[in-house]
């Protein structure tokens, strides 16, 4: 069996990691960084009728929870033929064109890791050129910083081509790694703790239904209602103070930056939207709280006498006043060319800057409209009123009026 019919990635597009399954050839299979969410790996699994023996972590994770218990720290695992080097899962080390970032440890060793990370990718670079890079993290991930689609390598198109494999000497490495660290979601200080612990999760997940008048009482209690429906029917009508994360791959992201991970949290999406992809995405950034959902939904709450809210949606493309525009994109994002005149903010760090959007009716954007749903229930929630969604982003007001975007610096 080759590598290529012995070796099958999964990839979790919403985090922005990759697991994989390697068949040993003898009906056992190694599973590298499995999530808690283990559907992935176990269909690949059922369907080359193999049975997870083994289970092996490239380092103790920041970013999602783990379904192998007992994680080394930190990792890179180089799979032999015989002598022969095949490939290395390389986890958050050498990513496909870049290195995966050292400040989530502790913010006081995010240069003494950097250091580190710089011998490790030297070690790395002196495997054959054919070898495979096979990394946990790539697009998608904040583990990571390239936005490349490629999620694996080989050794010798990474000397080639990754930027910081070409580094001169150790300190402009340090310096180039550091200088390009964003944001990351509030979550990863919590969840390396949890993965030492060795978190586990039920094979099964099942979304209660809750009456209105449970629900009501729930939210009296501190309960927050997290709804997962396109920006669209949330815009229509949602529950007062409700939170707007539309289910989508960056759903888990969002959930784990912006809500506590104690507070008990009430489901509404619609009929067609699968719990399975509402729960396992929760649970794997460490949100076992979701307690329910609201049967029958905005309709019900409705028919229990009970109200609702709606928010403005507008098209990106026709927004007149700019001095009101609130960008929620990430930094990278709003540097590269925003709205002149918006304020800026990421949504990330919305939750603690409330108090800085001013007055007066406010257009929230982002690039699509799913992050700007997020931002204007936040502002709801802390009492704003006169808010709208805007639908397309910066580009899109900019080809529609023929105005420059402004730019950092």
């Amino acid at each position: 069996m080759d590598l290529a019919e012995s070796l099958v990635p999964t990839v979790d597009e919403g985090l922005g990691n990759s697991a994989y399954v390697l068949d040993l050839g003898d009906g056992r299979a190694l599973a590298v960084d499995p999530s808690l969410d283990l559907r992935g790996v176990r269909a690949i699994a059922a369907k080359r009728g193999l049975r997870i023996a083994y289970a092996a972590e490239t380092h103790l994770h920041a970013d999602f929870l783990s379904g192998a218990r007992q994680p080394d720290e930190h990792l890179s695992l180089l799979l032999l033929d015989g002598g022969h080097e095949i490939g290395v899962f390389t986890g958050g080390s050498l990513i496909v064109g870049g290195a995966a970032r050292t400040d989530l440890v502790a913010a006081d060793r995010t240069e003494e890791l950097a250091r580190a990370q710089y011998r490790s990718l030297r070690r790395l670079a002196r495997l054959p050129d054919d070898t495979a890079v096979w990394p946990t993290h790539g697009a998608g991930s904040y583990c990571s910083a390239p936005s490349g689609s490629q999620r694996t390598s080989t050794i010798g198109t990474e000397k080639a081509a990754n930027p910081l494999l070409a580094a001169l000497d150790e300190d402009g490495f340090v310096a180039d790694l550091i200088g390009g660290l964003g944001s990351y979601p509030t979550y990863f200080a919590r969840l390396a703790d949890l993965n030492r612990s060795g978190p586990l999760a039920p094979d099964r997940l099942d979304l209660v239904g809750l009456d209105p008048d449970r629900v009501h009482r729930l939210l009296a209690e501190g309960a927050t209602v997290v709804d997962v429906r396109p920006i669209a029917d949330y815009a229509a009508s949602h529950l007062p103070r409700s939170v707007s994360i539309p289910l989508r791959p960056q759903f888990a992201t969002w959930l784990g930056w912006l809500l506590p991970p104690d507070v008990p949290l009430v489901i509404v999406r619609n009929a067609y939207q699968d719990p399975g992809d509402i729960l396992w995405p929760a649970l794997k950034v460490g949100y076992p709280t979701i307690v329910g959902e609201l049967t029958g939904g905005v309709t019900a709450w409705a028919r229990a006498g009970r109200n609702l809210r709606t928010t403005d949606l507008v098209d990106a493309r026709i927004l007149l006043d700019a001095t009101n525009v609130v960008d929620v994109r990430q930094r990278s994002e709003q540097d590269d060319g925003h709205v002149p005149g918006a304020h800026l903010i990421e949504l990330g760090e919305l939750p603690e800057r409330l108090d800085e959007v001013s007055g007066g009716p406010t257009t929230v954007m982002c690039q699509h409209g799913e992050r700007s749903a997020t931002a204007a229930s936040l502002l709801e929630r802390a009492g704003r009123t006169d808010l709208s969604i805007a639908i397309g982003g910066p580009r899109d007001w900019a080809a529609a009026t023929g105005k420059p975007l402004e730019r950092a610096g």
